[in-house]
This record gives C-alpha cells, structure tokens and sequence, in this order.
C-alpha cells in the first residue's frame, strides 16, 4: 500500500521540552488513522509537521513521497485546525472560492456545490458565516478542508462541536473518502467516533507511541454475562468460543436462560489503559 504519509523517527525538542521521541507513523492510501493521546502528547506537533508548519529536530516526515513542508507535499494535503475563524461576512460559497483561489484549485462553482453537499450546507450556501451554528462552521471547514481533491486529509477534532447528527453526517463523509482513496489522520478526543470510522489507531503518550493496531485487534474479551432466571450471572474466564458449553452445562443444572451477552473492552478502555493517569493532566 502507498503512503499518504510516513514519518520515521520523528523527534521535536522545544528547548528543555521533548514533545516527540522518536515517533514513526504511517497512513496508507485511502486509510484513516485515528491520532490518540492526552493534552501534550505530542500530536499536534506531529499534525503541525506534517503540515510543514513546525520542522522535526531529527526524524523524516514525507506526503506521498515529497518531504513534509516542500511544495510539491503542501499541495497533496488539506487541513482543518481545531480552532479555526472564518471571515463573518463571508458566505459559504465565497469562503470556498476564496480557498479555490489560494490552493490553486479549478474545480469551480460544481467542486463547491460537491463539497457543501457533502457536508450537507447545500442550503447555507449564501449564508454569512457569522450567522452559523458552530456545528455548521466545522462542517464549512471539513469542506474547505477538501478544496482541490487533497490525497491527505488532516484533521484536528472534526466532531467536537457537532450533534449526533452532524457527527453521522461526517462518519459518512469519511467513509466516501476512503472509498475515494483519499487518506484521513484523524485527531480526536471522541473515541467513540475513532473506534467506528478508523482502520488504525496510534496512541501517544509523553511524545511516544504507546499503542497502536486495527481497534479490532486492541480490544479484549473480557468474559460473558448470562441472564438466569435468578438474575445476570457473570463468568468473566469465558471465552466467547465456550458459550454453547457453558449454557449447556448451566442448563443441565436448571438453569432458565434467557440471554448470554460476550463482553469485550472498549477502545476507551485500551486508550485508558495507555495513558494511565496522564488524561487528568492539564
């Protein structure tokens, strides 16, 4: 598989601080990699040099081959910073012809009609942003994010300001852009929304990578619950392959059954145990 992105060894020091420590990371072509830590992880740092905003202290950072920051790489990627601000007086429509001008793109007025209906403001189009919803703001920038067809999206907490509606909205979207071949790195405190959208997750902790894997494959069985007659009865040794044993042998002993529940930890609680006690850090 192609890389969006490869970062290898990356290290940033920020005179005694060492926000990264050697991190390689890698988004492949149409994958979505969700960007995991608490506040000073390091993750931003990461975004913000593959943006070409911040240089590593040692390591390589590379866009669909081209060194991160050259030009050839800026023109590869689209981004959405976590605390972004529109001009007020500016429509949505005029806010994405303003950023087709600037990222060179010539898709015209049919890319910006695609793109606000992707992110369903089809409707805003002639509304002045001043006068959105937060919620619609961030779906502005997710569209202006994805002027000029980018091979790598950036993104810094997409959802934190949306609804469970505008939320579903982007899910969908993200899954069209894999489809699309377009890659996602994905930075997001919603872990909920990462274990439902993302093919990888990487967890930093102190500037390293602690965790990383398919959510599938990080998460743990944690045994079964059987509902009795007398009430849930928990097993947690069972593993999911046990049950028609274990429902068996409760049946020959008497036992009414009347729902079996196969437990298994939840992508909170891999995150959790990542980052132990460092999530209530400032």
């Amino acid at each position: 598989m192609a890389s969006a992105l490869r970062c290898t060894g990356l290290r940033k020091r920020y005179g005694p601080k060492e926000a990264l420590r050697g991190v390689d990371l890698e988004v492949g072509e149409g994958q979505l990699v969700g960007l995991l830590g608490p506040n000073g992880a390091g993750k931003s740092t990461l975004v913000k040099i593959a943006c070409g905003l911040v240089r590593p202290t040692a390591g390589t950072a590379e866009v669909t081959g081209a060194p991160a920051g050259s030009a050839a790489a800026r023109a590869r990627i689209g981004y959405l910073a976590e605390t972004f601000r529109f001009p007020g007086w500016m429509t949505a429509d005029e806010l994405l012809r303003m950023h087709q001008r600037l990222a060179g793109s010539s898709g015209g007025a049919a890319e910006r009609t695609r793109l606000l209906d992707a992110v369903d403001l089809t409707a805003a189009a002639t509304t002045r942003t001043d006068a959105m919803s937060k919620g619609m703001q961030q779906r502005l920038g997710i569209a202006h994010a994805m002027i000029g067809e980018p091979a790598l999206l950036l993104l810094d907490e997409p959802t934190s300001a949306l609804d469970p509606v505008g939320r579903r909205t982007v899910r969908r979207l993200l899954e069209e852009l894999r489809t699309r071949g377009i890659s996602v790195l994905l930075n997001s405190h919603l872990l909920s929304e990462v274990e439902l959208v993302c093919d990888h997750v990487v967890i930093l902790r102190d500037g390293s990578v602690v965790t990383r894997g398919a959510p599938a494959d990080l998460v743990q069985p944690r045994g079964v619950v059987v509902e009795t007659a007398g009430g849930p009865r928990s097993f947690p040794e069972v593993a999911r392959g046990a049950v028609p044993d274990l429902v068996a042998r409760l049946v020959a002993e008497g036992e009414q059954i009347y729902g079996v529940q196969a437990l298994a930890s939840t992508l909170e609680d891999v995150y959790l145990d990542a980052v132990g006690d460092q999530e209530a850090m400032p």
